[in-house]
């Protein structure tokens, strides 16, 4: 009978949610821990240099979460299983590990070290409605008039929070706006991670996590250490095998890295990507919360307004959601009146 199914379709839903909203703390909070790292590292100098510097967190924080990738999910890479993946498959992880493991983090990374975390923060809220706009033209999904319009009022208050703030000898006069340099690459981060998360949804869906994971990790890392080398040169990597540095590295790894990515990934296996990126849009909240209580980072008034702003959109996307849901339910209800049961009963048999 089709009627027993409905619970375990419910909870396996909710259950893709949930993943996603765990993920969404996780990487909320990645840009206060990360400057926090550098600040501790900072008062343990190696010489003149911090050990934990940003392009060390990003390359030995990936080393330390690919040992512990491997440890998880190490039994997945095996011949069985590697064989029935296509030259689409291996070229769609290539292309989802270079923009999100490689150049989204290394964007961001740099972001952060020009302009303040709640200015990334919220930026970094292009990629919501950019998932959207893709999901729909490549993805087909439906979206109604509620989602919309909600991601329209976030990309307004990101656009709001990058031309109000004040000009400041880091940042560039375009149009008599003060428009940062930390900003631009914020924002340009956002854009690989969105084309990645469509990827991934559209060519993904079905290769197993730790195969996943692990070759994302690996390859993201290796692309950035010889970007790396090449814009910085081998002395921005003298204190790589410092133990102080490593002893961090793995807790972050971790936390962040493992069990965000894997989180994340999960969820979006089960969830539609407007779920994913309905989740993703209260981030900023989030993060300017986890930004104040762990930096004492307090948001400005650019910042309050194009948060305001992104808010609006949320609740907008929010109420799109609630539509979604209260349609799916109602159609629930029409494919499970009597007259269907009696024409079912007639034919001889039950929906299975």
């Amino acid at each position: 009978m089709t009627r027993p199914k409905r619970p375990h379709r419910l909870i396996h839903r909710v259950s893709g949610q949930t993943y996603l909203w765990l993920a969404m703390v996780i990487f909320a909070a990645s840009g206060a821990v990360t400057r926090k790292l550098t600040e501790i590292g900072a008062e343990h100098f190696i010489g003149n240099r911090n050990p934990i510097s940003l392009c060390n967190v990003l390359f030995v924080g990936n080393l330390c979460a690919l040992i512990l990738l491997i440890l998880i999910y190490g039994r997945q890479w095996n011949k069985a299983t590697l064989k029935q993946f296509s030259r689409t498959d291996w070229v769609s992880l290539t292309a989802v590990a270079i923009l999100s493991g490689a150049l989204a983090p290394g964007l961001i990374f740099q972001a952060l070290a020009l302009t303040g975390v709640n200015n990334v923060i919220l930026v970094g809220r292009l990629e919501p409605p950019l998932t959207l706009a893709l999901s729909v033209w490549l993805l087909r999904e439906r979206v109604n008039i509620w989602e919309f319009i909600g991601a329209i009022a976030a990309f307004i208050g990101v656009i709001l929070t990058i031309i109000l703030q004040p000009p400041t000898d880091a940042m560039m006069n375009m149009g008599g706006f003060g428009l940062g340099i930390g900003e631009l690459l914020a924002a340009v981060g956002s854009v690989a991670i969105a084309a990645s998360t469509i990827l991934g949804k559209k060519y993904l869906s079905q290769i197993p996590l730790g195969i996943y994971s692990i070759f994302r990790t690996a390859l993201g890392t290796v692309i950035f250490f010889f970007i790396a080398l090449v814009l910085y040169g081998s002395d921005h990597f003298a204190d790589v095998l410092s133990p102080f540095l490593w002893q961090w590295m793995f807790l972050y790894g971790g936390l962040i890295v493992v069990l965000g990515q894997s989180f994340w990934i999960k969820g979006l296996k089960t969830a539609t990507v407007s779920m994913a990126s309905l989740v993703s849009s209260f981030s900023p909240i989030a993060g300017i919360l986890a930004a104040y209580l762990i930096l004492g980072e307090a948001p400005t008034l650019p910042q309050y307004i194009g948060g305001s702003v992104i808010l609006v959109g949320i609740f907008l996307s929010q109420l799109g959601t609630w539509h979604k849901i209260t349609n799916r339910v109602a159609s629930e209800k029409v494919n499970s009146t009597p007259a269907k049961q009696q024409v079912e009963t007639g034919m001889g048999f039950k929906g299975i």
